[in-house]
């Protein structure tokens, strides 16, 4: 059996799928449905069965001799969460019990970690796996440094000899679009919200830059598509051995109105952007630059191409968002 923690979010439910279109047809989702929708995300699968967080740890000792992997996906992952208590029990103590169970049974261990962890990127996106790198890091939200947190205990963990699943990599996600994220709100994807709103000839709204070196609209990302993400997730899990804490870009930086323009063309209309003012609430924790330093990933062996931004966003656009079903 495999389980997948978030099974019924965004990443977690094309894992999901992408799982059994290899043939598994034993699948655990772990998850709160809640009444947020997610559950359309697995509307087209067929799980063993649907387990709450609560009652995981108990479900992995019960089941132990039939599972072989544990797909960590589930967080809070909203970088406006304020509950610090919610946040620390849900992406760190949570992902610590997982991290025991897993070495307890010796099953493989994929989690999700975040680019958020190197805030405002001032000391790059190295994914070294040293503890005094991950040290100078200085994430700028909540959820940032819950993730920040968790892999600095991996890594002091590691150090100190202590049990540790036999196959494991952490993974820092760079910002990951695709169907199935349509739950998430306000956290949703860039070509998610332009898609949903645009009209033909209206303009897409980009914020201003503050920043010296960056035009308005020119803000730049590691945009990766959620395909891809998962390629990456599955080839870890079958490797066989520690990949590490590793970064999950593409190595390439884009802008905002790259992106914007490649969502509006799929669409099939001529772009019009307008450049607005960013909120305040904001300004302090806006990141101007991320791009993923993929050599690590790539040192292991992993060698397929990652796909383009315009044929990312046009796919996504064509083949979900302007769809009768946007459903995967």
């Amino acid at each position: 059996m495999i389980i997948v923690t978030g099974g019924a979010g965004f990443i977690g439910s094309n894992l999901v799928a992408s799982l059994e279109a290899a043939g598994h047809d034993d699948i655990v989702i772990c998850d709160r449905l809640r009444d947020t929708g997610k559950w359309r995300n697995i509307a087209k699968r067929m799980p063993m069965d649907i387990i709450h967080p609560d009652a995981l740890i108990d479900f992995i000792d019960a089941h132990a001799a039939r599972l072989t992997t544990v797909y960590h996906m589930g967080a809070i992952s909203s970088t406006t969460a304020i509950d610090g208590d919610l946040v620390f029990a849900t992406n760190f103590a949570f992902s610590v019990a997982l991290w025991r169970a897993c070495a307890r049974h010796g099953l493989t261990f994929i989690y999700a970690s975040s680019a958020a962890t190197y805030g405002d990127g001032e000391t790059g996106f190295d994914d070294s796996n040293d503890i005094d790198d991950l040290g100078r890091l200085r994430p700028l939200n909540l959820y940032g440094w819950s993730k920040w947190l968790f892999d600095s205990w991996v890594l002091k963990s590691a150090s100190r000899g202590e049990a540790a699943p036999p196959v494991w990599s952490g993974l820092r996600f760079f910002n990951v679009y695709g169907p199935n994220e349509y739950h998430k709100g306000a956290m949703q994807s860039l070509v998610s919200k332009i898609v949903s709103a645009h009209r033909p000839g209206e303009a897409v709204k980009l914020f201003k830059s503050y920043k010296p070196g960056f035009a308005d609209g020119e803000q730049l990302r590691d945009f990766i598509y959620v395909a891809d993400v998962v390629s990456v997730v599955l080839w870890l899990g079958a490797l066989g051995r520690p990949g590490g804490i590793l970064n999950l870009g593409t190595g390439t930086a884009r802008s905002f109105h790259d992106l914007a323009v490649a969502a509006v063309r799929a669409c099939g209309h001529d772009p019009v952007i307008e450049f607005v003012e960013m909120p305040e609430s904001i300004q302090s924790q806006y990141q101007y630059y991320t791009c993923a330093d993929m050599n690590r990933l790539r040192s292991l062996g992993y060698n397929q191409p990652f796909t383009s931004l315009e044929d990312g966003v046009t796919h996504y656009v064509q083949e979900y968002l302007l769809a009768p079903d946007r459903f995967r």
